[in-house]
């Protein structure tokens, strides 16, 4: 599918929420009569279920047995798991529409989604949207539900911030855009309070970030950022990076999934007012300890003086890519 919109309908068609042993059916009809709640109490043995029909017990027994051939894999998500059941209880609620006002977690991993389209804004109640190693290379804010809190945009092809910071979602407190193509120094710009006033967690891991003083001062406009990740940027190699970052955020509790020690922020106290320290280049230093699965020269026997044979030599090639 080409658009989250298009992703989405496979993902319900795969849960089934209309299919035995959910939705309504031959199999549950007086169901739809007795307009049950997800919070009814279960029916009594007293209660006659109709020749054909299942109780609500049954089919939920036919949704949580591992050996059921209607149970979803062990690895599915809680809420999976929750729509299914509500299928069952009350599947009324799920139909049609009403199936959007229903979904607070969205999660499409690897389905080759290129467009967040504006098909996303039927989600009123949606919270969490998490569309990681796709080929989505552009956002637009305008498509996202205004109630999102957590965006996750891992592996994908995002270069460019100012279409998803046109209008972000107000209230958004993680934002990850790892493992993506985000150059500096031209997104900072897009990393300020004035986007994004509640972040309290950022992710730009593994992009190619190069500018650290100007990161940073956009960054400590983000009063409530407790979590950033950076590894992997060229940034990450200046030497003074994690010093410089550590005094420059106070309010920062985890950098680099790595925690903050006490000790830390008063070894590193004072570095931020010393920008003259930050470099702009790296030198990386490798030595090689052993090489295995290559012939030893010193193994080859030495021609005889005089010798009419071929002289046979050897030569390698050792490749760093960085």
């Amino acid at each position: 599918p080409g658009s989250v919109s298009a992703a989405f309908q496979e993902y319900l068609q795969h849960l089934g929420l209309q299919d035995f042993p959910c939705g309504l059916g031959s199999w549950n009809k007086s169901c739809l009569n007795a307009r049950r709640s997800p919070r009814a109490e279960p029916a009594g043995p007293e209660e006659a279920v109709p020749p054909g029909e299942e109780t609500p017990e049954v089919l939920l027994e036919l949704l949580r047995d591992r050996h059921s051939p209607w149970a979803l894999p062990p690895d599915c998500s809680p809420q999976d798991r929750l729509l299914r059941e509500v299928a069952v209880l009350a599947p009324e609620l799920l139909r049609g529409s009403r199936v959007f006002q229903a979904v607070r977690s969205l999660r499409i991993l690897d389905k080759g989604v290129e467009e967040v389209d504006e098909g996303l804004l039927r989600f009123q109640q949606l919270e969490e949207l998490v569309l990681s190693a796709n080929h989505i290379s552009r956002v637009t804010s305008a498509h996202l539900p205004r109630t999102l809190k957590v965006l996750e945009l891992c592996c994908n092809a995002v270069g460019d911030l100012q279409d998803l910071c046109a209008r972000p979602p107000p209230e958004l407190q993680h934002l990850g855009l790892g493992y993506n193509w985000l150059c500096g120094p031209s997104q900072e710009k897009h990393l300020t309070a004035d986007f994004w006033p509640n972040l309290v967690s950022l992710d730009l891991s593994y992009n190619s970030l190069t500018d650290l003083l100007g990161l940073a001062s956009q960054l400590s406009t983000l009063q409530n950022l407790h979590i950033l990740v950076l590894q992997g940027n060229p940034l990450a190699l200046i030497p003074t990076y994690r010093g410089f970052l550590v005094d420059s955020l106070p309010k920062l509790s985890i950098l680099d999934d790595i925690r903050i020690r006490p000790d830390e922020k008063q070894q590193f106290h004072g570095l931020a007012r010393q920008p003259e320290l930050i470099r702009s280049e790296a030198r990386v230093v490798v030595s090689i300890g052993e090489m295995k699965g290559l012939p030893d020269p010193k193994a080859f026997q030495q021609l005889e003086a005089g010798s009419e044979g071929p002289v046979i030599t050897y030569s390698y090639c050792v490749t760093y890519e960085f």
